[in-house]
């Protein structure tokens, strides 16, 4: 027996395939959205764990701009003892100043000079006297410049002819001068000691 169907078979097809391509639709629909989902989640927990990290560095930052000003604050303070350490050794070595200035001048004076006058303003001192003649005070310039470590860059301010009155009866022609020196640390002459014998150090090296 031959079977005839008479239904429409090519529009129940067509509407098969339809209903099949909506359902692929909403199911492409549906992974998309949870695709997009899952993406944003992740970038979300990406931002807030840089967030999170941002926030750290930020704290460590702002304690270490609070250890540099500690560290600041103690250079400062190291920098302050170092000046009253050494203003107060300053102090202690230019106390016996006077006594080897005295000393000094007394050795380095020639014969035919005396001192009228002599005073110290911080480190530099002047100083008047007579002298016999004019090569008594270059005499007493080369002594200055030389002979001692104590005094440094003699100069001479002024020199002018003046009487001496040694009695009534005996006045002589004398020079009158001024001059002026540098009064030097034990200090800055041990500097000086130390910078010479690197100096001389470095010479022996090279020569080697």
């Amino acid at each position: 027996m031959i079977l005839i169907n008479l239904l429409p078979h090519r529009e129940a097809a067509r509407k098969r395939r339809k209903e099949a391509f909506q359902v692929t639709m909403f199911m492409a629909a549906v992974l998309g959205v949870l695709i997009a989902g899952a993406v944003y989640m992740w970038y979300q927990n990406q931002i807030e764990t840089q967030q999170a990290r941002n926030a750290f560095l930020q704290q460590e930052i702002k304690a270490l701009d609070e250890q540099i000003k500690e560290i600041a604050n103690i250079e400062g303070e190291i920098a302050a003892l170092r000046a009253r350490q050494k203003a107060v050794e300053d102090l202690q070595a230019d106390r016996n100043l006077p006594v080897y200035m005295l000393k000094e001048l007394a050795a380095q004076l020639p014969d035919g000079i005396y001192i009228t006058g002599v005073k110290q303003t911080n480190q530099v001192v002047e100083m008047q006297g007579m002298a016999q003649s004019n090569e008594r005070v270059s005499e007493l310039l080369r002594n200055l410049s030389s002979n001692t470590p104590w005094f440094a860059k003699p100069e001479l301010l002024e020199i002018v002819a003046a009487n001496a009155t040694l009695s009534p009866k005996d006045v002589r022609r004398v020079a009158s001068f001024k001059m002026r020196f540098q009064l030097m640390r034990s200090s800055d002459l041990k500097k000086e000691a130390d910078a010479a014998q690197k100096a001389e150090k470095k010479g022996a090296a090279n020569g080697k």
